[in-house]
């Protein structure tokens, strides 16, 4: 009854899309639309939500970086307007001056240098976690400042006015490839007042304060989620630009008292017009239908190597050769087998050149006998995939000789175990922070992890990114990476990593995830993607919006797909 109430309200709000060719008349917003992106996630804050595909469908709306990458994989300016580079080699001096446009916050506060140069330092202090940070170690003193060796104030970033921030570099570097990098969504801009005044920033409502087209407005744990328009992106309020000048919609409602198979319902039922995450049992009747995309993310299972059932790596090379990957990308249907970590989205020697393709197969996509004995719980999210192919998954370990336990947890909860690292084996999707292997390979080694250093031990060591594994061979080879500038000449380094990673097994990747969505195409219009696995819903339209009944009478029983409209 509460998830029949909760759709119930939602869709009692609905109005629908300014059309494009009409304009707001007095008083209107515009249309609040019922739509299902994706699993609801536990943290809003763009440096820590790496451990679910859903998180970037929302963080994408909601922020935006300097960069973007198109759905065909190029480099666009986003927030930045444009960026020139100085070099003087006599004096080893390389830097990168970036002026970012003019937008403001969706509290109506300007975008500043000092946003992106603040959100930079937070990802480089020694006691946050981010397992991004690896991607801003070109700048001057990044890593010292990340091991504790220098202070935050000689890291090699400033806002040398309000609108450009200046980059300084330990040596010459790809530039392009720094600005592929910051299409990560971990890299956007964010206000030190919001992030220190609030202790739970991230999953406050009152602290969600955005730069992107769509600001959150209303968050219920359990419930439901309001975008509403970002009044203040890119218009010009002091000339009274119309509010929908770049973002249509006024607002979108996702609900997440009900679950992706009851929202796949109420798509059908046309009670949403969007729905980014098919219901599991629907999926094969959707596989011609959908718009399906590669991620740049693959659904891995990592294993604390503390454990002493994880402790030799020929356990865990048995427990991922056990896995028929071709069974289980087609039990989830929108994934394909996992033949390694990196997915065939990460580029290798270029921008467009397959990371995976060049690397080949690590792992098989069947499965092959093995035995072995110990037990340990198998921690995922409460969603009907992850769950799914747990259960599979607990079937061929078990038949190997293990007990397997499964652990669903709300987000909430899966969010504060995974941070704590108090799991023997976790489900992740394992997200490559961007279109460069570097990054999502770097944080295997513990100086690159992101995890900065153990302080509560005062042993100062670095804390790896899973617990336990720290190979020493490994480390020199993305050592050896980072050290060579030249995008296509590491391309070997990194390819050894991986194929070392996968003889260790640490993290045992099962599928390459896959994102698929389907719309009402009669009555929504307007939808474009972006690499990373988001839309771009600034343009979102929808037609005859006026004719569709709005009323906000509790337990309203009729939905406005019924009035007739």
């Amino acid at each position: 009854m509460k998830k029949l109430i909760s759709m119930l309200l939602l869709v009692a709000t609905l109005t629908l899309t300014l059309a494009g060719c009409t304009t707001l008349e007095e008083g209107e917003k515009g249309a609040t639309i019922n739509v299902y992106i994706g699993n609801e996630i536990s943290d809003y804050d763009p440096a820590l939500a790496y451990t679910d595909d859903s998180a970037a469908k929302v963080l994408g709306l909601v922020y935006e970086g300097l960069t973007r990458i198109n759905s065909k994989g190029k480099v666009e300016n986003a927030l930045m307007k444009s960026y020139k580079i100085i070099e003087d080699p006599e004096k080893n001096d390389y830097r990168m001056q970036i002026t970012i446009k003019n937008t403001k916050w969706s509290d109506g506060r300007v975008v500043a240098a000092d946003d992106v140069v603040y959100a930079w330092k937070r990802i480089l202090d020694p006691e946050f976690t981010c397992s991004a940070a690896a991607l801003l170690f070109d700048i001057k003193n990044a890593r010292d400042v990340k091991h504790g060796d220098n202070s935050i104030d000689d890291l090699g970033v400033a806002a040398i006015d309000d609108t450009v921030i200046e980059v300084q570099f330990e040596e010459k570097i790809d530039y392009d490839l720094f600005l592929e990098n910051l299409a990560c969504l971990a890299l956007v801009p964010l206000r030190e007042d919001i992030v220190t005044r609030y202790e739970s920033f991230g999953t406050s409502t009152t602290s969600l304060c955005t730069n992107g087209p769509f600001a959150i407005k209303g968050l219920e744990e359990g419930e439901s989620l309001m975008l509403e328009r970002n009044v203040y992106y890119y218009r010009d309020t002091d000339n009274d630009d119309p509010d929908d000048k770049y973002v249509l919609p006024y607002r979108l409602m996702i609900n997440f008292a009900a679950n992706e198979e009851e929202n796949t319902t109420a798509y059908e039922n046309g009670e949403i017009f969007y729905l980014g995450e098919i219901g599991l049992s629907k999926r094969a009747d959707y596989a011609d239908d959908a718009k399906v995309t590669d991620l740049l993310s693959t659904h891995s299972y990592i294993m604390n190597t503390t454990k002493s059932v994880f402790s030799d790596a020929a356990t865990r090379v048995a427990l991922s050769n056990a896995l028929d990957r071709n069974a289980i990308a087609s039990l989830v249907t929108f994934a394909t087998p996992a033949t390694g970590l990196i997915p065939g989205t990460v580029y290798d020697k270029e921008v467009g050149d397959g990371f995976r393709e060049n690397g080949g197969d690590l792992i098989s996509a069947t499965a092959s006998s093995g035995s072995g004995s110990g037990s340990f719980t198998l921690t995922v999210r409460n969603n009907a995939v992850d769950v799914a192919i747990a259960e599979y998954s607990k079937g061929v370990w078990e038949a190997m000789g293990f007990s397997v336990t499964i652990e669903a947890l709300s987000a909430s909860e899966y969010k504060e175990v995974y941070e704590s690292g108090d799991y023997d084996m976790i489900a992740v999707d394992y997200q490559c922070p961007s279109t460069d292997a570097f990054g999502a390979l770097a944080v295997f080694s513990p100086a690159f992890s992101g995890n900065g250093i153990d302080i509560q031990n005062d042993n100062y060591d670095y804390v790896p990114y899973i617990p336990g594994y720290d190979n020493a061979a490994y480390n020199e080879l993305i050592e050896s990476a980072f050290l060579e500038k030249d995008r296509a000449a590491r391309s070997q380094y990194l390819h050894d990593a991986e194929a070392l990673l996968m003889q260790d097994m640490p993290i045992i990747p099962v599928v390459f995830n896959q994102d698929a969505y389907v719309y009402n195409s009669d009555v929504l219009s307007g939808i474009k993607d972006y690499y990373y696995g988001y839309r771009n819903f600034n343009r979102l339209n929808m037609k005859n919006w006026r004719d569709y009944e709005e009323t906000t009478a509790v337990g309203a029983t009729t939905t406005a797909a019924e009035t007739g409209a």
